[in-house]
């Protein structure tokens, strides 16, 4: 499960990262994320209902999308985003209890690394992918040198990631991209501007089945 979940994600090559969006708001903000072509949406639990959010969106759309639990911290929020219907938890930090935790209980992990070491500790530990975080401080020309003798591991580029650098970050290897604020704009799902999102996440599907069709034939 956790392979193809990753397999998945290479080629989407986008996770959509909702964090501190009005109660209440939760399932058209997946609905219109995913008519714009998203389909990894990662629920961060410092959100206002955010379990509940996980398992409402999980349930009411499906295989259409697959949610994840964001900024889990510790094994006790594991625990809860799991029992809540996470099908992937993702952290800004490398936890080794939520590592092995979430393996244990066949869900993926995919934890927050900035250095080398860090890096090819939570591969060793067990996971199949790293966030690489905050590559817009780090620049996104950091995960072309990591790949350099690190390629086997695959890496999320989270945290400064717009419209206009996707896919250079994406053309130097990094298996996808985690996108917070520059998509899930917070200020128009206050407005109820879920049209522009939905406009937003096409945008960004555009740009990276364009370097998925380039990678393909290459």
């Amino acid at each position: 499960m956790a392979q193809d979940l990753l397999s998945l994600l290479a080629k989407e090559k986008i996770i959509a990262i909702v964090r501190g969006i009005p109660m209440g708001s939760g399932e058209q903000t997946a609905k219109a994320l995913a008519e714009g072509g998203i389909s990894f949406l990662e629920i961060t639990l410092n959100t206002d209902g955010a379990l509940d959010m996980i398992n409402e969106i999980k349930g009411k759309f499906g295989e259409r999308i697959k949610v994840g639990a964001g900024t889990v911290l510790n094994l006790k929020m594991a625990k809860e985003a799991i029992q809540a219907g996470a099908e992937y938890i993702i952290s800004p930090n490398l936890d080794e209890e939520v590592l092995t935790y979430g393996l244990e209980q066949g869900v993926e992990v995919w934890p927050g690394t900035m250095t080398p070491s860090e890096i090819v500790r939570a591969y060793n530990l067990g996971a199949k992918a790293v966030k690489v975080f905050p590559i817009g401080s780090l620049g996104v020309k950091y995960i072309k040198d990591l790949r350099a003798p690190l390629s086997h591991i695959p890496m999320v580029a989270t945290g400064g990631v717009n419209l206009d650098n996707i896919k250079e970050v994406l053309d130097y290897g990094a298996v996808a991209v985690g996108l917070g604020g520059n998509l899930v704009n917070n200020s128009l799902i206050e407005k109820g501007d879920f049209e522009r999102i939905t406009h937003m996440a096409a945008s960004y599907t555009k740009l990276a089945k364009e370097v998925e069709e380039i990678a393909a034939k290459s």
